[in-house]
């Protein structure tokens, strides 16, 4: 049977860091013993969304500057939040995962009006896939820069 650190750590007194080596000056010093448990997807993913500045909605509302809707899959965030997960970063990773996604889309939105939607797949986490970014028409940009039916 695997037992979770964060479990066991839970269970933590003063008397268990003396044990452990921790001079009792030290200790004194410790008013209050936390434990973290690691986020699991879900958690990742409300923090994405659901918080009035969200990482989703600062790069929606920074996208909308130049016209553009951005728009995450559901997929795609929980791609993201596995993504923080295998890295071992938890919440502080997700701006540079999302970051990696969106660098080449922000330059190139300000420079396109034609624009008017970015999309974000889950392939664009996982195979590192470019951002969809649709037209007026409904059309799609390929990754050559040209046009195709969406």
């Amino acid at each position: 049977m695997e037992i979770e650190a964060g479990s066991v750590l839970s269970q933590l007194i003063p008397e268990d860091l003396l044990k452990f080596g921790l001079i009792p000056e030290f200790i004194g010093r410790l008013p209050v013993l936390a434990s973290l448990e690691q986020l699991d997807n879900q958690a990742l993913v409300q923090i994405l969304t659901e918080p009035k500045n969200a990482l989703v909605k600062q790069y929606q509302k920074m996208i909308e500057l130049d016209n553009v809707k951005l728009t995450f899959e559901d997929d795609a965030l929980i791609e993201i939040a596995k993504e923080a997960i295998e890295r071992k970063t938890g919440a502080r990773g997700l701006r540079s995962i999302i970051e990696n996604i969106m660098l080449d889309v922000m330059y190139e939105l300000p420079s396109r009006e034609d624009i008017v939607e970015c999309v974000i797949t889950k392939e664009a986490i996982t195979e590192k896939a470019r951002p969809r970014l649709l037209l007026e028409d409904g059309t799609e940009v390929g990754k050559d820069n040209e046009k195709t039916s969406a």
